[in-house]
């Protein structure tokens, strides 16, 4: 049997990123063997991906990155299981790294982002191996390229709301100011002629249901109806917003002064419409161990 050393250890870790005593395994049940080592990590952190595949990942971070020499800009969403892990260094660079990614080779679409080569693997064969080493499912759930002919702004509000903007305009500001308010308002599209019928439909229905109620004759609750659906499209509309800087003039008012427009915008955050498991805690916990001790 090959002595295993700590430097042997050290160097698979290095390759691999998996954690030390996951090393030290595989090193002494390849004989010291360096490559059939990483061959066996890569297995066993393999199967350990596809085991946690399945959890939800309700958590995440959104990251975004903007290349001024080309005018390319991007923003992705990641997901795991726990704020824990969505606070871990190495999850925060590989989506650093994914934006970057995105940036520089505009891939079509999730899958074919995972299939892009990164430090000699895959995108998908990093995400398994960081799923080895934190232990949780991590996914790639989306992401947005802008490849652009007038100007870009990002914004992250901490690393769970990420903005990009695409504008026209002479003043940079305009650009930061935009991404910030977009953040802060989050509002649905850009001018209200653009909000999805379906979600009009929706508001309309409420507004009636509410209006019903008040007894009062039908074309006033008629009028009360279009006033509720009017109210509501300037709340979701980036144009018809207050300017949360200067709520006494609308976005689209602070773009005419500053003889600037907005093209298109996108904002993430993170786990959004993603069902959280609400599971008690104690009782899994419990479990576990009933199950351990019946071994």
């Amino acid at each position: 049997m090959a002595e295993i050393t700590a430097s042997m250890v050290a160097k698979l870790r290095a390759k691999t990123d998996a954690p030390m005593m996951e090393c030290k395994k595989a090193l002494t049940e390849a004989n010291g063997d360096l490559t059939r080592a990483e061959e066996l990590l890569r297995v066993k952190l393999g199967t350990k991906a596809d085991k946690v595949a399945a959890r939800v990942t309700a958590e995440g971070i959104v990251a975004t990155y903007i290349d001024a020499a080309t005018q390319v800009g991007a923003l992705v969403e990641l997901n795991c299981e726990t704020d824990f892990v969505a606070k871990n260094d190495d999850f925060l660079a590989f989506a650093k790294t994914v934006a970057e990614l995105v940036v520089a080779q505009k891939p079509a679409d999730v899958a074919a982002l995972l299939a892009l080569p990164l430090m000699d693997k895959t995108v998908d064969e990093v995400r398994r191996t960081l799923i080895g080493k934190l232990g949780e499912s991590l996914t790639i759930r989306r992401f947005v390229c802008y490849p652009s002919t007038h100007k870009l702004a990002a914004y992250l509000h901490g690393t769970r709301i990420g903005v990009l903007v695409e504008y026209e305009g002479a003043n940079e500001q305009v650009g930061k100011d935009l991404a910030m308010h977009i953040a802060a308002m989050k509002p649905i599209t850009l001018s209200a002629d653009a909000v999805p019928a379906e979600l009009i439909a929706t508001e309309r229905k409420i507004a009636a249901e509410k209006a019903s109620e008040s007894g009062k004759p039908a074309e006033i609750v008629a009028r009360m109806v279009e006033g509720s659906v009017q109210k509501y499209l300037k709340e979701v509309s980036l144009l018809d917003q207050p300017f949360v800087k200067d709520d006494k003039q609308t976005i689209g008012q602070m773009l005419k002064a500053a003889q600037a427009s907005v093209k298109r915008f996108t904002i993430y955050v993170a786990g959004e419409g993603i069902e959280k498991h609400q599971g008690d805690f104690a009782a899994e916990v419990a479990a576990q161990v009933a199950a351990a001790q019946s071994v």
